[in-house]
């Protein structure tokens, strides 16, 4: 085990860390509470038990700890620690290849691998309540929007222009989607249909914002220029929303995130063309 000391170390660091951070993040859920402290003892246990092989006391990583909890308070206790618990590769790989040579490594990795997993899997996240609302008006801007844009650049040839057509598109398209969702949830009888509503609004016309803004905030002499700046910016949007939705509901990533890709950038092509041919055969716009 002596050969283990400086990887127990980090380890080490890495249980006290995480206790802190369950530990915090109970003091400020009560719903939660009784789930977090009993995972945040857990951590205290292992950490207890490498200073036992070590011989050290190790301080937590006060940064690592400010950045979890305010990452939970921002995105909901799922996303927080479910991509924390998914970094751990570490900590399991190293009590998996020892759990043969001593028991206690093996009770450990058991806790790690089942134990501190269903108790996540108990944890109730009010901001989950809501993923769906989120998503979908995150989803249809991208969608609807990049091909409004694609189309414009040809049609229209004036950034400017396109850029305030855009978004009286997208606003006005932002609230049609609030009213179609709090119609939708009101019919699923959902706790809140209004906060449905009001989210879905919301994460729709901040997209438009976001995409419109290379039209808008810069005076570009190419027209392609803005066009090309959006779809990055798509692209970067598209990864943010299918990281979350994989790290929370712990599925594929690369698969979501490239079907999503492929049909904001179908539907941009697509309405690429029909720009191009009302340009060519309506001159005067």
């Amino acid at each position: 085990m002596k050969n283990y000391k400086k990887l127990f170390l980090k380890i080490q660091k890495n249980e006290i860390t995480e206790y802190f951070i369950y530990s915090k993040l109970a003091e400020k859920n009560s719903t939660n509470r009784e789930i977090l402290l009993k995972i945040a003892q857990d951590e205290l246990k292992h950490y207890k038990y490498l200073k036992s092989l070590t011989g050290k006391d190790i301080k937590e990583n006060k940064i690592i700890v400010y950045f979890y909890v305010l990452l939970a308070k921002i995105f909901g206790l799922s996303f927080g620690l479910k991509l924390m618990e998914s970094g751990e590769k570490l900590s399991a790989k190293t009590y998996n290849s020892l759990k043969e040579k001593n028991t206690n490594f093996s009770d450990i990795f058991l806790q790690e691998q089942t134990h501190e997993k269903e108790l996540l899997k108990m944890i109730e996240d009010k901001k989950l309540k809501y993923t769906g609302s989120l998503i979908l008006g995150l989803n249809d801007s991208l969608v609807e929007l990049t091909g409004v844009l694609a189309g414009l650049t040809l049609s229209l040839q004036n950034t400017r222009i396109i850029g305030f057509v855009a978004f009286i598109t997208g606003f006005a398209a932002s609230l049609s989607m609030a009213a179609s969702e709090y119609l939708s949830s009101k019919e699923e009888e959902k706790e809140n249909p209004l906060k449905s509503a009001i989210i879905t609004g919301i994460a729709y016309i901040v997209t438009v914002l976001i995409l419109i803004s290379p039209y808008i905030l810069f005076d570009l002499k190419s027209l392609f220029t803005p066009l090309i700046i959006s779809l990055i910016l798509a692209v970067f949007i598209i990864a943010f929303v299918n990281f979350y939705i994989s790290t929370v509901k712990e599925i594929n990533f690369k698969k979501r995130f490239l079907e999503m890709l492929a049909i904001s950038f179908t539907i941009a092509i697509i309405n690429f063309f029909i720009g191009f041919f009302i340009k060519k055969f309506i001159p005067e716009i």
